[in-house]
C-alpha cells in the first residue's frame, strides 16, 4: 500500500479543480443523477397507481379511495430517505461515464508526452455506467440491513463498501484507456490494497453535504495519476 502516492495523486487532482472540463462533467453527472432519481420515482408512483387503482377494497373496511394517496405520500418520503443513501454513490457511477474527459484533461496536462488514445466507444462507456450502477445501487441497498443491524458501524460500513467499488471501478476505467481491460485487472489486483485504500478515502468525503458533489471529479483524476504511478513500477 502506498499512502503516499494517494496523497500526491489527490493533491495534484486538487490543483487542477479549475480546469474547465472538470466543470462540465460535474454540471453533466448532478444533471443526469436528477434525471436518475425523479425517473425512478415517477416509475414507483406509476406502479402503485396501476395496482390500487382508483378505489382499494380492505378487508373489514370495504371499498376506500385513500390507499392511494398514502401509498403516493409513502413513497415520497421512501424516496427521500433512499436518496440520502444513494443519492452520491449513483452520481459516482454516472460520472465514471465521463472519466474519459477527466483523463484526458489530466494527461493532457501532466503527461503531456504521452500518444493520444482513441476514446471509449460510447456504447461500451454507457454498457459499463450501467453495470456500475447497478452493482453500486444493490450492494448500498442490501447495506441498509447492516446497518440497521450494526448501527454504530453503519458509516465505516458506507465508507469501506463504496470505497471498494468506487476505486475498483475508477481504477479500472483510468487504466483500460491505456493498457486495455485485461491488463488493467491485473494491474489492479497487484495494487488491490492502495485502490481501495484510494476509494475508502474518496467515499468518506461522499457523507459531507456540497463537498461530496466534487469528489467523483477529484476521484477520476486521482486515479489517473495513481494509474501512471504504478503503471511505471
Amino acid at each position: 500500500m502506498d499512502l503516499g502516492l494517494i496523497f500526491a495523486s489527490f493533491l495534484r487532482a486538487l490543483g487542477q479543480i479549475g480546469d474547465p472540463r472538470f466543470r462540465n462533467v460535474l454540471f453533466l453527472g448532478i444533471a443526469l443523477t436528477l434525471v436518475l432519481l425523479v425517473a425512478a420515482y415517477a416509475g414507483l408512483l406509476w406502479v402503485i397507481e396501476a395496482l390500487t387503482g382508483e378505489t382499494t377494497t380492505l378487508p373489514i373496511v370495504g371499498e376506500v379511495t385513500w390507499v392511494g394517496d398514502l401509498l403516493g405520500w409513502g413513497s415520497a418520503l421512501l424516496m427521500i430517505g433512499l436518496s440520502v443513501f444513494l443519492m452520491v454513490p449513483v452520481a459516482s457511477a454516472i460520472t465514471s461515464m465521463f472519466l474519459e474527459t477527466v483523463a484526458q484533461a489530466v494527461e493532457e496536462r501532466h503527461y503531456p508526452s504521452l500518444p493520444q488514445v482513441a476514446g471509449t466507444p460510447l456504447g461500451e462507456a454507457v454498457r459499463d455506467t450501467v453495470n456500475f450502477l447497478g452493482v453500486i445501487i444493490l450492494a448500498n441497498l442490501l447495506a441498509l440491513i447492516l446497518y440497521a443491524l450494526f448501527p454504530p458501524a453503519a458509516l465505516f460500513i458506507f465508507w469501506g463498501l463504496n470505497g471498494f467499488l468506487l476505486g475498483r471501478e475508477y481504477f479500472t476505467l483510468a487504466a483500460m484507456r491505456r493498457i486495455g481491460r485485461a491488463e488493467a485487472r491485473k494491474l489492479r489486483g497487484r495494487h488491490a490494497a492502495t485502490i481501495w485504500v484510494a476509494g475508502t478515502l474518496m467515499a468518506i468525503p461522499l457523507s459531507v453535504p456540497l463537498v461530496n458533489l466534487l469528489i467523483p471529479i477529484l476521484g477520476a483524476a486521482t486515479f489517473t495519476h495513481i494509474f501512471h504511478g504504478v503503471k511505471d513500477r
